[in-house]
């Protein structure tokens, strides 16, 4: 009956939930990727309290100063506070990668799950619809929306999300395409269950597991393709900061003032190693053949 096969997929799912734990504790780097991670958020989410300075306040007389107890990052070419400067930018590519993943996860699982689930004539046109995606470099449609709308961070998470949507959509797809001949699920269909049931209630948790891997491994370079249409100068306008605009405007500075290219380019660094790390984890322990 369905609650029987229900009652079985609960504790299958129990059972899976504490290996994975537990996987996931043995990798110390994964557990240190996680620590960088929770106080990325933690920066961002309290700028507002962290930061010594607003992030759009300056001292011309100030201007370009080196690490000193008065300012512990520096100042940058007007005199703003570098280290209010980094932790406001931290914000923002925090608040641009997951409002970028928010757009592409939406879009793939629902191509994915249409193409995959339904086969057919839907599953022909969802393929097209990748390769035509596939064709054209996702940073060169992201300059172009850029381009015609403006430089706001909301327009970012527009043209990055609305371009990078090609692998959250072929893994939903190969998911479902996999999943769908698997015994539980031909079980589900033989009693009776929809075919959204189906599609959301015994195939879609199968699949979080691996979105969640892609999520961690995604959420760099969304922050390397803003800081890339920053450093091309199609970023987000001033006086917003974002770490790879800070990272533009020190090179013209760069031999004399290093700190205005080395702080910013080391907060990208620590946050891609810190998802990394969390990916690696993930990915170990959602791995099988690791549950020894």
């Amino acid at each position: 009956t369905m609650n029987s096969l229900n009652q079985i997929e609960e504790k299958g799912q129990k059972r899976r939930k504490a290996n994975f734990i537990w996987r996931f504790q043995r990798n110390k780097l994964a557990v240190i990727g996680l620590c960088i991670v929770v106080v990325c958020f933690f920066i961002a989410a309290f700028a507002n309290f962290l930061a010594p300075t607003s992030y759009d306040v300056g001292n011309l007389v100030e201007a370009r100063q080196p690490p000193s107890w008065g300012h512990v990052f520096g100042t940058d070419g007007v005199g703003r506070d570098y280290l209010s400067r980094i932790i406001y930018a931290t914000r923002t590519s925090i608040m641009v990668a997951l409002g970028v993943q928010v757009i592409t996860l939406t879009i793939g699982i629902s191509l994915g799950t249409l193409g995959g689930y339904l086969g057919g004539w839907v599953d022909q046109i969802v393929v097209r619809i990748i390769e035509i995606a596939t064709g054209i470099p996702a940073l060169l449609i992201a300059m172009f929306i850029m381009g015609l709308l403006g430089h706001s961070m909301w327009n970012v998470i527009f043209a990055l999300g609305i371009s990078g949507w090609v692998v959250e959509t072929r893994i939903t797809r190969g998911q479902f395409l996999a999943f769908k001949e698997r015994e539980f699920v031909v079980a589900a269909q033989a009693i009776g269950a929809s075919q959204f049931r189906v599609a959301f209630r015994h195939i879609f948790p199968n699949i979080i597991p691996i979105l969640a891997v892609l999520l961690a491994f995604q959420v760099p370079a969304v922050i390397f393709n803003e800081a890339g249409l920053s450093f091309l100068g199609l970023g987000i306008d001033e006086p917003v900061p974002s770490l790879g605009k800070m990272i533009s405007t020190s090179l013209a500075y760069v031999r004399t003032y290093w700190h205005m290219g080395l702080f910013p380019s080391l907060m990208i660094a620590i946050i891609t190693m810190g998802f990394t790390f969390v990916g690696d984890g993930l990915r170990d322990a959602l791995d099988p053949t690791m549950n020894r």
